[in-house]
C-alpha cells in the first residue's frame, strides 16, 4: 500500500472554539483506543491545562500527544490569550481559523486524508469582524465549492438540507430551480463516491405543510420543486417526493430511503438529533476531502467540567476514518 494513500495519511481534528468542549472532548478522545491516525491542530498549552482540570492524563513528547488511547500527532497553533472555560474572547478568534484553514488547506495539500471539527462559537468569530456563517460555509470557500451540502447521519437515518444558515423568512426565495438540482446532484454523487450506495434513493421533502396541498398551501411545490425532480428523474434519479415534511420520518417511509432531503435546517435536523442525539455526525457533502463534525455546539457551560459526552467525536472520527477508506 501506498505512503501516499488515504489510509497512511492523518486524520486531523481542530478542536473549535478555545472556552468550549472541544479541547477537553480532544482530550477524551485521545483516551480512548481509536484504530485512526490522527494530528490534533491546537494550542498544547490549551490541551495540557484541561486535561489537568478535567483529571485524565495527557503529555507532549517530541512533538506528540500521548495518551492512555494511544498517540497523535501535534499542529501547534498559539492562543492570543489564555482561555478560561466558558468565557468567550473575540481576540482568540484568529487561533480558530488557523486551525481551520490549517486543517482545509492540509486536506488540499493532501497531506491529511481528511477532517474531523469540533464545535466554534460563531457570534464570537462574528464579532471579531469575520465573515463566519458556519464550516460548512467556510470549508467550502477555501475550498472553492460552488454548492457545499450538510447532511447529518446516524444509523437510522441520514438527511441533507437545501438550504443551511440562512433565516427562516429568507428560505423560499433561497430554493432556486439551480439551487435544489444542485443539492441533489451533490447529494447523489456523494452517497455513491463516499458511501458507496450506487443507486441512492433519496426522499425530498416539500418546502409547505403537506407538500402544498396540491397549490392550496403554497405553490413552491408545482412551481420549483416537482420540474426538478421531474428532470433529474428523466436521467435515471431515484427521486421521491416533494413528501410531505411531517411524514417523511416515519418509520416505513424511512425503510424505504437512503437520504431525507429537507428544504431547511429546522425542518430536518430536530429529527434526527432526536433521534440520538450525540450519536450524529454532520458530514459536509460536495467538498474535495472528507470532512465530518460533532451534532452539538459549544456547550460552554460545561467547559472544564469533565461532564461533556465524547460519543459524537468518536462517532466523527470513526465516520472520517470510514470515508477516507480506512
Amino acid at each position: 500500500m501506498s505512503e501516499n494513500s488515504p489510509e497512511h495519511k492523518p486524520i486531523t481534528l481542530s478542536t473549535g472554539e478555545p472556552a468550549g468542549v472541544g479541547p477537553e472532548l480532544a482530550v477524551q478522545l485521545l483516551q480512548q483506543p481509536l484504530d485512526a491516525k490522527l494530528c490534533v491542530i491546537a494550542d498544547p498549552d490549551l490541551l495540557l491545562e484541561r486535561a489537568a482540570m478535567i483529571g485524565v492524563p495527557l503529555a507532549l513528547k517530541d512533538g506528540r500527544l500521548i495518551a492512555p488511547g494511544g498517540e497523535a500527532e501535534l499542529s501547534p497553533v498559539a492562543l492570543a490569550k489564555p482561555s478560561i472555560p466558558g468565557t468567550l474572547d473575540p481576540d482568540n478568534a484568529p487561533y480558530v481559523i488557523e486551525m481551520l484553514s490549517r486543517a482545509a488547506d492540509g486536506c488540499l495539500s493532501g497531506k491529511f486524508a481528511g477532517m474531523v471539527t469540533a464545535p466554534v462559537q460563531k457570534s464570537t468569530l462574528i464579532e471579531a469582524g469575520n465573515k463566519f456563517v458556519g464550516h460548512t460555509e467556510f470549508l467550502a470557500e477555501r475550498a472553492g465549492v460552488q454548492t457545499p451540502v450538510m447532511m447529518l447521519a446516524n444509523d437510522q437515518m441520514r438527511v441533507a438540507l437545501v438550504t443551511i444558515h440562512i433565516p427562516l423568512s429568507e428560505v423560499p426565495r433561497a430554493i432556486t430551480p439551480e439551487k435544489l438540482e444542485a443539492v441533489l446532484r451533490v447529494v447523489h454523487r456523494d452517497l455513491q463516491k463516499r458511501f458507496k450506495i450506487m443507486n441512492p434513493v433519496m426522499g425530498v421533502c416539500g418546502l409547505n405543510p403537506h407538500a402544498g396541498e396540491s397549490g392550496h398551501l403554497g405553490k413552491e411545490e408545482q412551481q420549483v420543486i416537482s420540474p426538478v425532480l421531474d428532470a433529474l428523474r428523466s436521467e435515471g434519479f431515484d427521486l421521491r417526493g416533494p413528501l410531505p415534511a411531517d411524514t417523511a420520518f416515519t418509520t416505513e417511509s424511512l425503510r424505504n430511503l437512503d437520504v431525507v432531503v429537507a428544504m431547511f435546517h429546522d425542518q430536518g435536523l430536530p429529527v434526527i438529533k432526536h433521534e440520538g442525539f450525540g450519536e450524529v455526525v454532520n458530514v459536509t457533502l460536495g467538498l474535495p476531502f472528507v470532512r465530518t463534525s460533532v451534532d452539538h455546539g459549544t456547550a460552554l457551560d460545561l467547559a472544564g467540567s469533565g461532564r461533556a459526552d465524547v460519543g459524537s467525536l468518536i462517532s466523527a472520527v470513526r465516520v472520517a476514518q470510514r470515508l477516507c477508506g480506512g
